[in-house]
């Protein structure tokens, strides 16, 4: 009876009225000292392009709240080449860098893009590079330069190239898995159905999802590849099928079923189709996460009386209690270096998002907004992406880890839920 209960609460859970999704950034704070960067507008002798490459770029950069581009309307000269560089200027302006870029077209219809960054402070080039991509790839390239000029000012790779995932709805009658790029942009269908979709998740190398439809009148996971929308139904259980989660190798997968009378953590192995038990408890056991060694799995139990978190080593069943401050404490993530648990955490009778040192236990709250839920962390552990409510209408949102950098993607029509991140790929 329990396990109905919880899928009943499940469904629930995304039976709100959901519409078309478009989603915009809506930068909330930022940094307290941005770098000033100045991205001169790209040098192209061609046709209109269908995309404003610099101003991606520029917009990546600010978006990461770590930088503070300077407006082109406050630029003393546009420079073209290196030759065209004067210090003294982009000085005057306050501008600790520069990035100069220019764009060709290939013989194939593609483009080849270079670029350079300079240290106005320094008055030396440090990075020079060159980027190509087909006739559709300018975001691409954008994002390229985005990623490569993050990584040389901070010293942390960029992530303004990978992508996200996402559910959205319309009504209670048409639910939609969606890509798209990290900013939003580029929004690409996966797969449709009238039952609710939930829980999606990329595969490690990128190239597939995993997820939860009630396509067949219950829940089932399925997974699916990218490049072909290729579909596998991977359980057919009675009862709760849910919560997929894949190893850090993708060879398996942690799920959570009700098969044996109550929800229990489970791993399948893909390519035998072999499920093995991790839990046995009269509790619910649900959410599971891999450690970043695929040894071991963080899960949320309220074994304790109340939702916490626990980890369990596979090899020996061993389990541990991992958080304990606050009376609930649920979908954990672990950071890519593997020293921070994110989670949904809730503070005061309000949901919120909030990181844990898995070494020291010390706990922060991230989020100051209500209804706080599914944390999706960023490749490179600098951001993580969840769904929260904004005016009355559920919206995508990111915080940094050290709760610095905030910035909201609401849609224009409707609510949007559930993101994941991809990792590199």
């Amino acid at each position: 009876m329990r396990a109905y209960k919880v899928a009943i609460l499940l469904i629930l859970s995304v039976l709100t009225g959901l519409a078309r999704a478009e989603l915009t950034i809506e930068i909330t704070q930022g940094m307290d000292n941005p770098t000033p960067i100045a991205v001169v507008p790209m040098a192209w002798s061609g046709p209109a392009l269908s995309e404003d490459v610099s101003g991606i770029v520029e917009a990546d950069l600010r978006r990461s709240g770590q930088f503070r581009p300077i407006p082109k309307t406050d630029m003393l000269s546009f420079p073209r080449t290196e030759a065209d560089v004067f210090y003294r200027d982009w000085r005057v302006l306050g501008s600790e860098y520069l990035v100069l870029s220019r764009l060709s077209q290939t013989p194939t219809g593609g483009y080849s893009l270079d670029y350079q960054l300079f240290d106005v402070l320094s008055q030396k080039k440090i990075l020079q590079r060159n980027v190509t991509g087909g006739p559709n790839n300018l975001r691409d390239l954008a994002h390229a330069v985005s990623d490569a000029v993050y990584e040389a000012v901070t010293g942390i790779r960029g992530a303004f190239s990978t992508k996200m995932i996402y559910v959205e709805a319309f009504g209670n009658e048409k639910f939609r898995l969606m890509q798209s790029d990290a900013d939003g942009a580029r929004e690409r269908l996966l797969l449709e159905s009238r039952q609710p979709i939930m829980s999606p998740v990329w595969s490690p190398d990128g190239k597939q999802v995993a997820y939860v439809s009630f396509e067949t009148g219950r829940p089932a996971i399925f997974r699916q590849v990218l490049a072909t929308g290729e579909r596998q139904q991977l359980t057919n259980f009675k009862g709760l099928n849910g919560a997929p989660a894949w190893s850090p190798d993708g060879k398996k997968l942690a799920l959570v079923l009700s098969k044996d009378g109550n929800p229990e953590i489970y791993t399948l192995d893909i390519a035998s189709g072999q499920f093995t038990r991790v839990t046995k408890h009269f509790s619910i056991d649900t959410e599971p996460s891999w450690m970043k060694d695929g040894k071991s799995l963080t899960f949320t139990s309220d074994r304790g009386g109340k939702p916490q978190i626990y980890q369990v080593t596979l090899a020996s069943g061993r389990i541990e209690r991992l958080t304990f401050e606050g009376d609930y404490n649920a979908r954990a993530r672990v950071s890519p270096d593997g020293k921070t648990l994110v989670m949904v955490h809730r503070h005061n009778g309000v949901f919120h998002i909030a990181t844990q040192d898995i070494a020291s236990g010390d706990l922060r709250i991230l989020t100051e907004t209500h209804l706080d839920e599914s944390p999706s962390i960023a490749p490179n552990g600098a951001m993580l992406m969840y769904a929260t409510k904004h005016q009355g209408k559920g919206i995508l949102a990111a915080v940094s880890l050290d709760a610095g950098v905030k910035f909201r993607l609401p849609s224009k029509e409707g609510d949007v839920r559930e993101p994941s991140w991809s990792p590199y790929y």
